[in-house]
């Protein structure tokens, strides 16, 4: 058959089953975001009057930094495995490289060796890398006043943030806004009124499942998840149910000129019309 579905095809378990031949990210592949990278980057050249042309990047799958040819009078800013970071900072400071490298802020000043050699900047950065990690993330550096070892930094903090909205504003998919017939309920419809605490039960005979309205599949678009078409009866109960939830909610969310409002065709009435 044309239609036949394979196996495979929304198949949780045999997703899982694939996902455990996958290899595995830990936080010593947080891969930084472009966006990130350069806003920490423009902080550190202005704030350190870096030239962004000596600035390297040693850390990278397979790359070797204690074998890594840095020139003269580089500066090195990147982001290098956590579970060796003392040990990456103890060879720059011994052999008096500049740095400027990416911490986990919770743990930051752990590394007893070298902690007293070294800044850290504690600037309230919460970045999500390109592996899907989340860290409080700080620096660690020994560049500028070699006296201070712990310090704020509002201004890089803000533009990390600012830059880590943007990328996930650029990720969030816009869906559509619909609003459907009367006749029609959908699961986050009936969620919506079991949150405001309201009673609403469909019985068997006052519906039948539908996947799309005929308009929608004229334009290749259906209802995300499926819905319900509804008897006259089952509507009486439904819009006594969303009175009730309108009591309890302040205004709509959406505003009216934002959504496109389906109506149901002609066959579908004569559904609507042999239900209850």
């Amino acid at each position: 058959m044309n239609d036949q579905i394979s196996i495979f095809t929304d198949n949780p378990e045999y997703e899982a089953f694939v996902n455990k031949f996958k290899p595995k990210k830990t936080t010593d592949d947080c891969y930084t975001p472009p966006k990130v990278y350069e806003a920490v980057k423009d902080w550190v050249c202005e704030e350190y009057g870096v030239n962004p042309d000596n600035i390297v990047r040693p850390f990278y799958p397979g790359g070797d930094y204690e074998n890594f040819s840095y020139p003269k009078g580089c500066v090195v800013l990147d982001n290098p495995p956590f579970s060796i970071l003392a040990k990456i900072c103890e060879f720059y400071l011994d052999c008096e490289i500049s740095f400027f490298l990416f911490a986990p802020s919770l743990t930051a000043l752990s590394a007893k060796n070298v902690c007293m050699r070294m800044n850290h900047i504690i600037c309230d950065a919460c970045i999500t890398y390109e592996n899907g990690a989340v860290v409080c993330t700080a620096f660690v550096t020994n560049l500028g006043d070699r006296e201070t070892v712990a310090q704020t930094a509002p201004k890089l903090g803000a533009a990390i943030n600012t830059a880590v909205r943007k990328i996930k504003k650029e990720q969030v998919r816009q869906l559509p806004k619909y609003e459907y017939p009367d006749h029609v309920v959908t699961a986050a419809l009936i969620n919506r009124y079991s949150k405001y605490g309201v009673d609403f039960k469909i019985k068997r005979s006052d519906c039948v499942r539908i996947s799309a309205l005929d308009a929608q599949k004229e334009k290749g678009k259906g209802i995300f998840g499926g819905g319900l078409l509804l008897s006259h009866r089952a509507v009486a109960e439904k819009k006594a149910a969303e009175k009730k939830a309108e009591k309890k909610t302040e205004k709509r969310a959406a505003e009216k000129s934002e959504i496109h409002v389906w109506k149901l065709s002609d066959r579908e009435w004569e559904i609507v019309e042999s239900l209850g």
